[in-house]
């Protein structure tokens, strides 16, 4: 690991080692799994934000291997054992990666939504987008894009609080997220990597349904179908991309049904 890539982790449940890591999405941070891990209390999370992102080290390189690698590290003094990854979105991609390359630090992957072996084209255009319109005059059109995108379906309070926690003021007197913009235009160059596929780790991969168009392709559930067999399972959420915001419970459902079962 990059010494300089230090890890902000949030800490949820009780102290001790860690029991269920966390991992977000692309532009997101830790403390957004707190909805999730509140309905797992005797489960000790750690929900680090990833490089780029929130309180953690905005230093270069940025690359799925790079957070790999801190996660590795942060595991390596903090558990004992393997534990449960959940991961949503492009946290998705590193938690494949991450148990593909360290299956001793994983016992069981939960999917959210993940996004990974994506159109190059899709990702070049997102990527422009950000490029012309990194932050927002004021945190009304801040909150008018997520409430009209992803987070349509998310209930308004934690909207709020994504806000509170997560939009600052910009020395230019503009707001953006927390966030390093030349950390994420590199990850959505990330998001076009060929996926990583697990050796055997155990496997549910949540799948929102109302999300347009789908980072969820039938090349990466057929992928993991032939890889892991019965160790694979597939579940089908009425939920735009913000799984862990808009349905908490059944998150929780599926963590504890893959502990459960593993």
């Amino acid at each position: 690991m990059n010494p300089a890539h230090r890890l902000h982790v949030h800490r949820y449940g009780p102290d001790g080692p860690v029991g269920l890591l966390a991992v977000h999405g692309l532009t997101g941070h830790g403390a957004r799994w707190r909805y999730v891990a509140e309905l797992l209390p005797e489960i000790a999370v750690a929900a680090p934000d990833l490089i780029g992102h929130g309180h953690s080290s905005w230093a270069a390189p940025w690359s799925i291997d790079a957070n790999v690698a801190a996660l590795a590290a942060m595991l390596e003094s903090s558990a004992v054992g393997p534990v449960p990854v959940v991961a949503h979105s492009f946290g998705g991609a590193i938690a494949l990666s991450l148990a593909a390359t360290r299956p001793d630090l994983v016992d069981a992957l939960i999917l959210l939504d993940p996004a990974i072996g994506l159109d190059g084209e899709w990702m070049a255009t997102i990527a422009n987008a950000m490029l012309a319109s990194p932050d927002y005059p004021d945190p009304a059109q801040a909150r008018a894009e997520k409430e009209n995108g992803a987070w349509s379906d998310v209930d308004p309070a934690l909207l709020d609080a994504e806000l509170d926690e997560h939009l600052v003021t910009l020395p230019t007197g503009r707001f953006g997220w927390r966030i390093s913009v030349p950390a994420v235009m590199s990850y959505w160059s990330e998001l076009a990597r060929p996926p990583a596929l697990p050796g055997s780790t155990p496997t549910t991969l949540v799948r929102a349904t109302r999300t347009h168009p789908p980072y969820v392709e039938a090349a990466l559930i057929d992928g993991l179908r032939t890889r892991l067999g019965a160790n694979f399972e597939l579940v089908d959420l009425d939920c735009d991309h913000m799984v862990d915001q808009a349905r908490p419970a059944e998150v929780a459902a599926a963590i504890r049904a893959r502990l459960t079962r593993d």
